[in-house]
């Protein structure tokens, strides 16, 4: 199987099979048969392969990127402009997609960033409570209660070909504390390495973003030997 393959087979049978706490609903955009259309066009635009890759893990979809697009940290605007694959959604942006794709442009542009990356999240599956955006350690109870799943999820995607001597981290406070405690837990990668999520990047430290820009990079650089 190809990594496109793989990852297409694992997105199509997702499913969270447990009691939300209450105002609480799942987003599960790859129920949606446009998303998982364009899922298939873009996996197969760039994973069409069997290299293995890094990993690099966020923390759950939002409504406005991967929670439409089905693909991490992309939305529709980026899927269209940048990795030129049309769609009809409204062409509303992203922060953390900007970053991203700012990111990858300095890499390389999106070719070559996806042939050593491979984008997913601690939970695949989106949140909300009252329609707004949640993060799965927003809730205590909702965190334990994935943590099967959240292990289930990981050791599938495992399969795909994933290089283990560092996983990258989008986000280095809470999500990085979940990421860390549960690879000391499995023994799974080397390292866990912290980047500035992109959402806080773009809120908070606009003006300086060039530098978490190549702080990525560097990171890459060293813990990944990327550019080798």
């Amino acid at each position: 199987m190809t990594f496109a393959e793989h990852i297409l087979a694992f997105i199509s049978n997702l499913n969270l099979p447990l009691a939300l706490p209450p105002d609480v609903a799942v987003m599960n955009p790859f129920t949606d048969a446009q998303t998982m259309k364009i899922c298939e066009t873009f996996y197969n635009k760039f994973y069409a392969d069997t290299h293995d890759r890094w990993m690099i893990m966020g923390i759950n979809p939002g409504r406005h990127g991967g929670g439409i697009t089905g693909i991490p940290f992309t939305d529709p605007i980026r899927l269209q402009d940048v990795c030129d694959i049309k769609n009809n959604w409204p062409k509303k942006q992203e922060l953390s997609s900007v970053l991203i794709y700012e990111m990858i442009h300095a890499f390389g542009g999106a070719p070559d960033f996806y042939k050593k990356f491979y984008i997913t999240s601690v939970s695949p599956l989106g949140f909300t409570k009252h329609l707004k955006n949640m993060n799965y350690y927003d809730d205590k109870g909702l965190q334990e209660s994935l943590k099967p799943f959240v292990v289930d999820w990981l050791n599938k995607q495992l399969m795909f070909g994933i290089n283990r001597n560092a996983l990258f981290c989008l986000g280095d406070g809470k999500n990085f504390k979940y990421l860390q405690q549960l690879n000391t837990e499995l023994g799974i990668f080397d390292r866990v390495i912290p980047l500035s999520h992109p959402r806080f990047i773009m809120q908070y430290k606009l003006k300086t973003k060039e530098h978490y820009i190549q702080y990525y990079l560097d990171q890459f650089r060293k813990y990944g030997t990327i550019f080798s």
